[in-house]
């Protein structure tokens, strides 16, 4: 599998971004994730999506780890300081949750509580579902794990045409287009960083069409058998959409419905941010995590 690394150089001096990286590897590919807090406390695990990586929780990852909490955000293959595939054909959902898996095994993460989003749901769902016994608890925002059986919104229809066929695939203007709040040009800049040309953006490419919205997808079978897991999950399970994201709107009604660890949660409508709800609310989100925990 030929890959690529960012050069260093394209993280130095990113606004609010001063974590040190560590790194370990998995199936020859160098995978980066950011490490804070006390490291003998619980981890809390923080998986982004897509074109996202680590830099969205730089905001969240201050006040969780100052609440005396372990804090671990990678960043998944093919985004931020990660190698990255240069062929769109080395993705895979199924590969993503496999090398996932493998992650939380390297580092034997244990009572971890999981928070994701977009495609880190849909990753990190089903690694959860499939490996209960080392989380404690699940908090879940703007993301899903579909199985093809459900209808899908128009604006991630047009999203995924986009990715598929635009010459023009600006992952900074890309994250702006999805928050409420307007970045800087530094942060736009910082969202750009880990993909210095278009070789680089492989994944990001990919990612749109790996989504199951068929019900013969190939990865439909295996995301119904995590949901049949997940009707099982009895550890407590919170929901925290946003109220101004149309690609998600409403997709945590299945989980409060289906998921008997959600029944009876104080579940959370963060208000006034997009789909990047991390960007926009990161502080609010961190705080509402926190409350999560203690209780």
């Amino acid at each position: 599998m030929k890959s690529l690394r960012t050069p260093d150089g394209r993280f130095d001096n990113l606004p609010g971004y001063e974590f040190e990286p560590h790194y370990l590897e998995i199936d020859a590919l160098r995978v980066h994730y950011i490490d804070e807090g006390p490291a003998d406390a619980a981890p809390v695990l923080l998986l982004h999506g897509e074109p996202s990586w680590s830099y969205l929780y730089r905001k969240m990852i201050p006040p969780l780890a100052a609440a005396g909490h372990r804090v671990i955000a990678p960043d998944l293959i093919g985004f931020g300081k990660s190698d990255k595939p240069v062929a769109q054909s080395d993705y895979s959902y199924a590969g993503h949750v496999d090398w996932m898996t493998r992650f939380i095994e390297a580092l034997d993460l244990n009572d971890i509580t999981l928070f994701c989003q977009d495609w880190g749901s849909l990753i990190g769902l089903r690694v959860a579902a499939g490996n209960q016994d080392r989380f404690a608890r699940i908090g879940l925002g703007n993301g899903g794990m579909p199985t093809g059986d459900e209808d899908f919104p128009r604006a991630f229809k047009i999203w995924r045409a986009f990715a598929r066929l635009s010459p023009w695939f600006p992952i900074g203007r890309i994250i702006q287009s999805g928050t409420v709040s307007e970045l800087s040009r530094e942060e736009v800049a910082a969202y750009d960083a880990p993909f210095p040309t278009a070789k680089y953006k492989a994944g990001a490419r990919a990612f749109p069409t790996l989504v199951p919205t068929d019900p013969d997808n190939v990865a439909s079978c295996d995301n119904r058998q995590a949901w049949e897991l997940l009707e099982k999950f009895d550890k407590p399970f919170l929901t925290t959409f946003s109220n101004r994201d149309p690609i998600t709107r409403g997709g945590e009604r299945p989980f409060q419905e289906r998921v008997p660890g959600a029944k009876d949660q104080p579940h959370v409508r963060i208000k006034n941010a997009g789909h990047f709800l991390q960007e926009d609310r990161g502080e609010e989100l961190a705080d509402v995590l926190i409350a999560f925990i203690g209780s």
